[in-house]
């Protein structure tokens, strides 16, 4: 079908009006819109009236109206500026966590790691993994996770961006007794930090699509992936290496306390790009 470009962004908004905020959903609309006719998403902001040739319209606003993640309806999302493949079963690597890469990234350099060997758990599509390897052509770098569907994608993602990082299949919350005797200068993790209880306030763009397991915590103990690594991370981390953490923002305070019991130091809370208290990094306590 033939339609004006803005006819297209009043269409798929209207499917998804009330499950977005209204500046929330325009951008969606375009983001969607572009990816279904190819073209880059500012031809939708500086040539609206044009008329362009545009197939699969109704089903993509059907799928949208549904909740599903536009990730997960075009297939991919860009993190650190390389295209990641995404799909259910996988987590959706969100802006937030960049700035943990970077963060990693700077630990590494300040610390003048040559060749840094690097852990990533819990790591869903690979997209800390791969970044890191990216940005550090000289690390070393190691990821685990415990879902097959994850590691599938985690393994796609490496080979489509050419890049060697080794992904095996492990639980943080059992030692990671696979890598047992391997030694690290950074371990870096996103684990699973949203209690279950905080399901019902979510949008079921997350809820009802994305993979529970990437996500949520029994609320008993909230803290209970980061107090496993940071166990594990004791008998991994080299003199002088780093663990970092993308954490939940109202659980800062019990993480960093947590960390102070389990033996860290030099602990350090940085908040995201919107202001919340979001990452953390530390040391183990000399002996």
């Amino acid at each position: 079908m033939r339609l004006r470009r803005s006819e297209i962004i009043a269409y798929i908004c209207n499917k998804i009006e009330g499950l977005y905020p209204a500046d929330e959903a325009r951008t969606l609309a375009r983001m969607a819109a572009a990816e279904l006719s190819g073209e880059d998403v500012m031809r939708y902001l500086i040539e609206p009236n044009e008329e362009i040739e545009i197939e699969g319209l109704e089903s993509l606003a059907e799928a949208l109206a549904a909740g599903r993640p536009i990730q997960y309806i075009v297939g991919h999302t860009e993190f650190c500026g390389n295209e990641f493949l995404v799909r259910e079963g996988v987590l959706i690597p969100r802006p937030e966590t960049e700035e943990l890469v970077m963060w990693a990234v700077d630990k590494a350099r300040t610390a003048e790691f040559k060749q840094p060997r690097i852990l990533d758990v819990c790591t869903g599509s690979g997209c800390i993994a791969i970044s890191l390897k990216h940005l550090i052509p000289t690390a070393s770098v190691v990821a685990i996770d415990l879902s097959d569907e994850a590691l599938a994608v985690a393994r796609e993602n490496r080979e489509r961006q050419g890049v060697e990082v080794e992904f095996i299949k492990d639980d943080a919350l059992r030692g990671m007794t696979s890598i047992e005797g391997l030694t690290f200068d950074i371990v870096v993790s996103n684990p699973p930090y949203i209690p279950f209880s905080e399901q019902e306030v979510m949008h079921i763009n997350v809820t009802q699509h994305e993979p529970h397991m990437a996500l949520f915590v029994d609320d008993s103990d909230p803290l209970i992936f980061y107090r496993e690594i940071a166990r594990s991370a004791h008998r991994m981390l080299r003199e002088g290496g780093f663990l970092l953490f993308e954490i939940h923002e109202r659980l800062a305070d019990e993480t960093i306390e947590m960390l102070r019991r389990e033996g860290y130091q030099d602990i350090e809370l940085r908040t995201d790009f919107r202001q919340k208290p979001r990452m953390i990094c530390c040391q183990p306590r000399k002996e």
